[in-house]
């Protein structure tokens, strides 16, 4: 098919295949329900969702992903997939893809590492195409082959790749469902990529003179009534183009960039990532973020043409903005850093009632520092940088198993005796999930001189597993589950420990998007 097809596009004939919801800006209880959702009605869903048979599912999610495609009028767009994705490193280290389409076929690469480690110029240069679309893979227990590395593909019809960041809650249901349509891996990534091209290939069916673009919206539409969880999802379509969407609930992030081609700028380019911040290097401005239920499809001669496709409310995952995305990003209108930075406002204002004495506020590397700097201005109390950051060990939320954990908090930071040494600490973290990396910087802070030692966390405790697309599979891993916070405090081995309440950090939330719905 030409790429810049003129005239009203048609469909080849398809080939026969055999075949109380409150989000966490909106709990009502005094801990951080990991999710977009309280814990009470994730269950609900997820009894609603859950096959007959309630077997318990062994499908790999595709948790905290980060996704981009990029749509040029001409040139290659596989050096800024490959820019765009080393912006979303800090969203997945464990796999990378990348796919690109140059009017006749798709190319094709995918691995596990990181991005610098999988895609040389050699390969980078093979990957040819004006429009493509990459993927990188947080990590997740088990040792993933590449197999299960995005994007993935099916042939018929049309042939349709697809990324995605999320999780789905009926992906056994949804498996069921296809028949006999058969899949590589257990990723419940490639079951929505099965789903949606089951929908094409029916909308072709009965309405085989309809133009391919109301074929891909009416299609995506029914995907979104039967398709339950967290899912932004960018695809590319032969015969159609870039066509991405997000769920009803809009609980993870894609925001929608634009540029004027450089040859003619009466031409746009489009970019669709998970968060803006991956824009800025590209010299894409942000234009939105992609509404919850809302398909956005550029088209293969660059026209942007989206449709609300199902009812939405906005109920986004709170973690996003305490940990997950990067400062510099504004997802769903609000920016993370001031985000960040309005949680220590309304943190310090609780310190201040504990009357602890403290002579420094030190931040734990790297997420909590916008709320570090707020502390300890309310407080003026001087702010030091007193834990120094191995640059070259990954995350440790994200490790794989907890030995690997501990043994990379190790590796990780280190404590200057300067800053610790005589004085009573305040640590500020982003958040206090297993407790692996806390008690062990408590430890550290000790032996670097440290009379005593607070804790201050800027998000709520968290007690609860996120069922859409972060890894925190067992109750029994975090810190906070069934302990008091006096509990938590001396299992962390600290003098002093205080959270944020769930009030302010919906009150902050809120503050900056009134549209916000829980």
């Amino acid at each position: 098919t030409p790429r810049h097809a003129a005239g009203r596009r048609r469909a080849a004939a398809p080939a026969r295949i055999a075949v109380s919801r409150t989000n966490a800006l909106g709990a009502s209880t005094e801990d951080l329900r990991a999710s977009s959702m309280t814990a009470a009605a994730s269950r609900l869903r997820l009894a609603t969702a859950a096959p007959a048979t309630k077997r318990v599912s062994h499908r790999h999610a595709a948790r905290m992903c980060g996704i981009i495609g990029i749509y040029r009028q001409e040139g290659a767009a596989s050096a800024e997939l490959y820019e765009g994705l080393l912006m979303l490193q800090h969203r997945g280290q464990d796999s990378a893809g990348m796919v690109t389409f140059d009017g006749k076929r798709f190319m094709e690469k995918k691995d596990n590492g990181l991005v610098a480690n999988i895609f040389d110029k050699k390969s980078i240069d093979s990957l040819a195409g004006s429009v493509g679309i990459g993927h990188v893979r947080y990590p997740t227990a088990g040792g993933l082959s590449a197999t299960e590395a995005q994007p993935f593909f099916v042939n018929s019809p049309l042939g349709i790749y697809l990324i995605h960041n999320g999780n789905l809650t009926n992906a056994d249901e949804l498996t069921n469902s296809l028949g006999g349509r058969m899949m590589k891996t257990s990723s419940d990534s490639e079951v929505l990529l099965n789903v949606f091209a089951e929908d094409v290939n029916k909308e072709l069916r009965a309405n085989p003179d309809a133009d391919v673009d109301k074929i891909v919206f009416d299609a995506v539409t029914h995907t979104m009534k039967k398709v339950k969880g967290a899912y932004s999802c960018i695809t590319m379509v032969n015969q159609v183009g870039l066509f991405a969407f997000r769920d009803p609930n809009g609980i993870r992030p894609l925001v929608l960039g634009q540029r004027k081609a450089v040859s003619d700028e009466d031409k746009d380019e489009w970019c669709v990532a998970s968060e803006d911040s991956a824009f800025g290097p590209l010299g894409f401005s942000r234009v939105r973020d992609v509404n919850p239920g809302e398909a956005i499809l550029i088209t293969e001669e660059g026209k942007m043409v989206s449709r609300q496709c199902v009812n939405a409310e906005l109920s986004p995952c709170i973690f996003e903005y305490i940990y997950l995305a990067r400062p510099d990003s504004t997802l769903n209108s609000i920016s993370v850093y001031e985000f960040q930075l309005e949680l220590g406002r309304r943190l310090a204002r609780r310190i201040k009632k504990r009357e602890w004495e403290i002579d420094v506020v030190v931040p734990v590397p790297d997420g909590s520092r916008p709320s570090a700097i707020e502390i300890a201005g309310e407080l003026d109390l001087p702010y030091r940088e007193g834990l120094v950051k191995n640059r070259y060990v990954g995350r440790t939320f994200i490790m794989p198993d907890q030995r690997t954990r501990e043994l990379s908090v190790r590796r990780k930071l280190n404590a200057m005796r300067s800053v610790f040494n005589g004085k009573k600490v305040l640590l500020v973290d982003d958040s206090i999930v297993r407790g692996t990396t806390m008690s062990q910087i408590v430890q550290m802070c000790r032996n670097a001189g440290a009379l005593e030692v607070y804790l201050a966390s800027a998000a709520p405790p968290v007690k609860h597993p996120n069922v859409y697309g972060v890894d925190m599979p067992s109750r029994q891993e975090f810190v906070a589950h069934q302990r008091s916070e006096e509990e938590v405090c001396e299992y962390l081995g600290a003098d002093g420990l205080i959270y944020q309440s769930v009030e302010d950090m919906l009150q902050a939330g809120r503050s900056m998007n009134s549209q916000i719905e829980r």
